[in-house]
């Protein structure tokens, strides 16, 4: 549905296209659904998976350690082909820009403008998380890494070279730009992208982030003024809520100026009517 033309459309933003993968939804569709039945997404582990996971036994039989998390299922899934990558660049790469990469695809597929399908300067704004993969994977297997080589490793679980990664592999012309304002990343990189159509540098914005921690059978130790859920559970606007609970996830959005997106007859999602970004 698209909304009615207006005198505002000039600087509005309209959102035409969105990816996701969070706990229990591998896309909007299901993640709304889980939305409206207040279904818990939240993976409670046994002591035992904590200590399989390579785990510290002194920590998972800590009294305030909290073993619950939001886990992502597939992380270890990648259509390398697809997005012509071999074996073995796939094999160093961190899952947080797999991940990505998908869900940037999966968000143009969706808004009609995938790879080859458009000549417009398509920017990335995007944020991920420093790879754990590297730390708990990668440099614990140095046959694998020296088999790929270095740079191949750098590149490949670096934060800074996952929108670059996204613009190279689906052909995007448009700025990449890696964003890093930790909790707050994906929204600034939504109101950066925002700007830059507004500003004329691009004709389409993804925006959006990843973050995947490994292991993910790793719960949060809670303290006394501290940000972590004693009971492992997200209540947000609720009396009982008593902090958060960590998790893995990925979502992006397609981005056009709104005036332009209802003359192309795009499919308007949702529109951005104006954003600020202060500290």
């Amino acid at each position: 549905m698209k909304p009615p033309t207006d005198a505002g459309t000039g600087s509005a933003i309209a959102i035409i296209g969105m990816a996701c993968r969070f706990p229990g939804a591998d896309g909007p569709d299901q993640f709304w659904r889980n939305l409206a039945a207040g279904r818990d997404s939240i993976t409670f582990f046994t002591p035992q998976q904590g200590l399989d996971a390579g785990l510290d036994s002194a920590l998972v039989h800590h009294p305030d350690y909290v073993p619950a998390r939001g886990v992502l299922d597939g992380v270890d899934l990648f259509d390398a082909a697809f997005f012509g990558c071999t074996a073995r660049e796939a094999l160093v790469m961190d899952p947080q820009h797999r991940f990505f990469l998908t869900c940037a695809w999966e968000a143009l597929e969706q808004a009609g403008y995938a790879t080859g399908r458009t000549g417009a300067r398509i920017g990335v704004f995007a944020s991920t998380y420093r790879s754990t993969y590297l730390q708990h994977h990668l440099l614990r297997n140095p046959e694998t890494c020296r088999r790929a080589g270095g740079y191949q490793v750098k590149i490949g679980n670096n934060q800074d070279f996952m929108p670059t990664l996204v613009s190279f592999k689906l052909d995007l012309g448009g700025p990449s730009v890696n964003v890093n304002t930790a909790c707050s990343s994906s929204l600034v990189a939504v109101q950066l992208g925002c700007q830059s159509l507004r500003a004329g540098e691009s004709d389409l914005v993804l925006a959006g982030a990843c973050q995947i921690t490994l292991p993910q059978e790793r719960g949060q130790v809670c303290r006394q003024g501290m940000i972590f859920s004693s009971q492992g559970r997200c209540r947000p606007f609720d009396a009982d809520a008593d902090g958060i609970v960590l998790g893995s996830g990925a979502g992006a959005v397609v981005l056009k100026r709104l005036d332009e997106a209802l003359a192309d007859d795009d499919t308007v999602l949702a529109v951005i009517r104006g954003a600020a970004v202060n500290n």
